[in-house]
């Protein structure tokens, strides 16, 4: 199983909230680096919900995924 498709199997949600991905990606992201790569354009893509910054669960995943790197 990949990454990503761990951290899909183990978020109930389709969203993400930017509040939360520190605890969707065991504590490797921080709310305040994922609105830095948003102004940057650098980001997973983000959705508003009610003037709140989410992120589809799928595509935060993947983003997270294509930026890890596997040391020996």
């Amino acid at each position: 199983m990949t990454l990503s498709e761990r951290l899909i199997a183990s978020w109930p949600a389709p969203i993400v909230a930017r509040s939360e991905v520190g605890r969707f990606s065991g504590g490797t992201l921080h709310p305040r680096t994922m609105a830095n790569k948003d102004a940057l354009g650098e980001g997973p893509g983000k959705i508003l919900i009610g003037g709140k910054v989410c992120y589809d669960r799928d595509a935060l995943a993947r983003w997270i995924e294509s930026r890890a790197t596997v040391q020996a």
